[in-house]
């Protein structure tokens, strides 16, 4: 355990070296625990292929033409759809997957100390079989994610042992999201992931999406990537800013049976005419679980900064540079 009086913190050089020590051996880690191959990924799609996502279907993309073609194109928003279909044209086989850098631009986000334009994330797909598609297949590959923070961790707080403390429990904690509905009745979604973070430091929240007793999902989701009754976020208590922190939002993904009841749900029929929606009708596509982990978050939870802006380059408001200069924060 560190001494509170010896306690430093890392100055803007310092965190610059940790944020790339902490990716290095974090992408490496979980490249081996779960099988996957790194990819190069693309930045921009086109937008009637229906591999790009809207996300909590509120977002919209970033979207340009490309001049002398006349060509339209998006800038991701996840890379949800464009694994699955990656999985497939490069021959991957069962339990064999994938990984690479999401960069994306969301500008319709709301800046806060957790939430920029720019979000960066490691994407991650893998192949699974039929038999795979439940709940304790799901929660097996969420230990497995665990393990790979809590290692993360441990390296980093090797390397600057008088800068950060241990924060992660032993073991993530695993709620259906009705079930925290019904703990907490009367709080918001938001209210209810800070008091089961709160309370058991490192949790898995199941069934994103679909809707709960109280006439509302926990939060929003697309109806075509997850499968609803079968992905989750994973959060961590965040100490210094005493808030529920996402790391990762990951589930197995709709299988042709699912993906027509969720966009049925959503009165989005109008998607199975795009050619990833066809494919999966078709059982062209393979059976996949993915997800995403935040990279700027991982270094932000892990090297115990204030702010998103100390371990990310970004835009933000005078309101937010004011704020960062009165708490002495320093913005990247």
């Amino acid at each position: 355990m560190r001494n509170n009086s010896e306690v430093t913190y890392l100055n803007l050089k310092e965190t610059q070296m940790a944020i790339k020590s902490l990716k290095d051996y974090f992408q490496r880690d979980l490249a081996n625990t779960l099988n996957l191959a790194r990819v190069s990924a693309p930045i921009v799609v086109r937008p009637e292929t229906g591999l790009n996502d809207n996300l909590g279907a509120n977002e919209k993309a970033v979207n340009f033409n490309i001049t002398n073609y006349g060509i339209n194109v998006e800038i991701v928003q996840s890379l949800a759809k464009w694994k699955r279909s990656a999985l497939h044209k490069y021959n991957f086989r069962c339990y064999e997957g994938l990984y690479t850098d999401m960069n994306a631009i969301r500008p319709n986000e709301e800046l806060d100390a957790l939430h920029s334009l720019y979000v960066d994330q490691w994407d991650w797909e893998k192949i699974i079989k039929s038999g795979d598609r439940n709940e304790e297949f799901l929660k097996t590959v969420v230990r497995q994610i665990y393990e790979v923070f809590k290692r993360s961790e441990e390296y980093i707080n090797q390397v600057y042992p008088f800068a950060l403390k241990k924060k992660l429990v032993d073991e993530i904690f695993f709620i259906d999201s009705q079930d925290l509905l019904d703990k907490y009745p009367n709080l918001t979604a938001k209210e209810r992931e800070r008091e089961i973070c709160r309370e058991k430091k490192a949790v898995f929240i199941m069934r994103i999406g679909d809707k709960l007793s109280n006439g509302e999902p926990h939060d929003a989701r697309s109806a075509d990537y997850d499968d609803w009754k079968l992905n989750g976020d994973i959060l961590f208590y965040n100490e210094i800013l005493d808030c529920a922190f996402e790391l990762s939002s990951m589930g197995i993904r709709v299988d042709k049976h699912s993906l027509k009841s969720q966009l049925e749900a959503m009165n989005q029929t109008e998607k199975l005419s795009m050619d990833f929606h066809k494919a999966i009708m078709e059982d062209r596509l393979p059976l996949t679980i993915g997800g995403g982990i935040g990279q700027s978050r991982l270094c932000m939870f892990f090297l115990e900064k204030k702010h998103i802006g100390e371990v990310q380059a970004s835009i933000w408001d005078n309101a937010t540079l004011e704020l960062a200069k009165d708490e002495n924060i320093f913005l990247l």
